[in-house]
């Protein structure tokens, strides 16, 4: 019902909106997605989409807040006056993204790669740019075109991120920040953003050196570089080019800001090294090697001691060597010194559950999900509520984890198939209607879900000759493993119109769960 009732939205907004002119570029542009819709999902999306990306950098709140005036700085002179809001994320990898609305975001590991304030600007109005000029609107309207509703672009699972265990709305936010624009977005992000920094009164040039820096770091093939902005953002000789072009056509003057730059960013530069252990420590960990990642987030506790994510890594080994009371001190630190970054909570939680205490677990853990749903904390909220004998709100919370294709999601999975089973099996259980090669009705029945199941029984309607509706019931002998498929012969053919198996239908009726 909500798919179709989006779909009648975005076909009402072709007559609504129709064609109107980029306050951008001038061009004329059908827009199906008006101000109204980019604004709520901007804000809508905003903090889920930090969250899944390392949740904000709050140990140098003035770095945020410099970095928000030189981005309010240029939205001043933006030719589509949105309400921008400016943001540092706790990430190691380089990039800087743009939701719909002007919600915008630049990681702790760009900052660390740029030589001086203009640059700065040149990658924030570039990213004010995409938008003004409406280009994250333009990837929902081309899911419109496309699919006939609003969609975004596929989520891909970074290995530094958390966006493969978000669930619920936040898969929305997840292809967001991930979608790719084209290159004609791209050179027009290029090209205003220039402009933007020139009516700033920043030396547009710097986008020049940008690129170039930009250029250089992803022909060295560094695996953070090119799975971070270059993915999304490619920088090429090309561009270069053209931002040479461009700042020809403006003013020769402006400020670059060196040392106001390296004097807002001294902290960060100083403590790099030290997320660079956090980082190691947490491969390190991945990988098995708790003892290394101790050691590694010890070391970036030292140089950065108000940092929560090396607190909570140090609890994350803690808890994976079962020294729960350890690591319920180091979660508590970590939450002490950032209080809203779900990672933490969620952690936190789970610990509680092994130390028994169950009310501070679910605290923690529903407390999580409004930072950021994930798979994590709702499969465990939902064995909770189970083992209380909430079915429903057990159900519920199995289902919604299951979207996530991660361990606790497919543990998720496999638990509501196992509560659901019973009542609604053909949901679970699908059925396709065919011909075989003699033109005979066959059944194709297939498990999609992580579990095996038997005594599945498939009801079929069909019509005879004079077009009444007749019944028949087969039954899947044996066990149907987790993603296996069987055939049902029916005896019902040979039939010479294949139009006819529009008419009969198969759905599974009974199946049990195999213990």
């Amino acid at each position: 019902m909500m798919r179709k009732l989006i779909v009648v939205l975005a076909l009402c907004s072709v007559t609504l909106y129709g064609c109107v002119t980029n306050p951008v570029t001038g061009k004329r542009e059908l827009v199906l997605v008006p101000k109204s819709y980019e604004l709520q999902i901007g804000s809508k999306q905003y903090l889920p989409s930090r969250q899944m990306q390392g949740g904000d950098y709050v140990v140098d709140p003035d770095l945020t807040k410099y970095v928000s005036g030189v981005g309010q700085r240029l939205a001043a002179v933006s030719d589509r006056k949105l309400p921008y809001e400016f943001v540092v994320l706790n990430n190691s990898v380089p990039n800087a993204w743009a939701l719909p609305g002007g919600k915008i975001a630049i990681n702790r590991g760009l900052l660390t790669e740029l030589n001086n304030e203009a640059e700065l600007a040149a990658v924030l109005g570039h990213e004010i740019v995409h938008a003004a000029a409406r280009h994250g609107a333009k990837g929902m309207e081309r899911g419109i075109l496309l699919q006939g509703a609003v969609a975004v672009a596929g989520i891909a699972s970074r290995g530094s991120n958390y966006e493969n265990l978000a669930v619920r709305g936040s898969q929305t936010a997840a292809g967001l920040i991930n979608q790719k624009y084209g290159r004609n977005a791209e050179s027009e992000s290029d090209l205003y953003g220039m402009k933007y920094m020139s009516r700033a009164g920043y030396d547009p040039r710097a986008a020049i050196s940008l690129q170039e820096v930009f250029l250089r770091l992803s022909e060295g093939n560094e695996p953070d570089w090119l799975s971070g902005l270059f993915s999304s953002h490619p920088p090429s000789q090309q561009r270069i080019e053209a931002n040479r072009a461009t700042a020809k056509t403006l003013p020769e003057s402006g400020e670059l800001g060196v040392q106001r730059y390296k004097d807002m960013i001294a902290r960060m530069i100083r403590t790099k090294d030290d997320y660079h252990a956090f980082d190691m420590g947490s491969k390190a960990l991945s990988e098995g090697k708790a003892k290394e990642a101790l050691s590694l987030a010890q070391q970036a506790i030292l140089g950065e001691p108000n940092e929560g994510r090396f607190h909570a890594l140090v609890g994350d080994v803690y808890m994976e060597q079962q020294q729960y009371q350890n690591a319920l001190t180091s979660y508590n630190k970590a939450v002490e010194l950032d209080s809203e970054f779900f990672y933490f909570y969620v952690q936190r939680g789970l610990n509680k559950q092994k130390l028994g205490d169950q009310q501070g677990a679910r605290t923690d853990l529903e407390r999580s999900t409004k930072l950021l749903p994930t798979a994590p904390a709702l499969n465990a909220l939902g064995k909770m509520s189970l083992a209380h004998g909430n079915l429903p709100e057990a159900m519920q919370y199995f289902k919604d984890a299951s979207a996530s294709n991660s361990e606790p999601g497919r543990e998720a999975a496999r638990s509501f198939v196992m509560l659901d089973l019973h009542q609604n099996p053909g949901s679970h259980i699908k059925t396709r209607v065919n011909l075989d090669q003699k033109r005979y009705v066959v059944i194709t029945v297939t498990n999609p879900t992580l579990i095996s199941v038997s005594d599945v029984k498939v009801k079929i309607l069909y019509p005879d000759i004079q077009g009444k509706a007749l019944e028949m019931v087969k039954d899947v002998s044996g066990i149907l493993s987790s993603g296996e498929s069987t055939i049902l012969e029916t005896g019902i053919g040979p039939v010479d119109d294949s139009n006819t198996l529009r008419y009969m239908r198969a759905n599974v009726f009974k199946a049990n769960v195999v213990k």
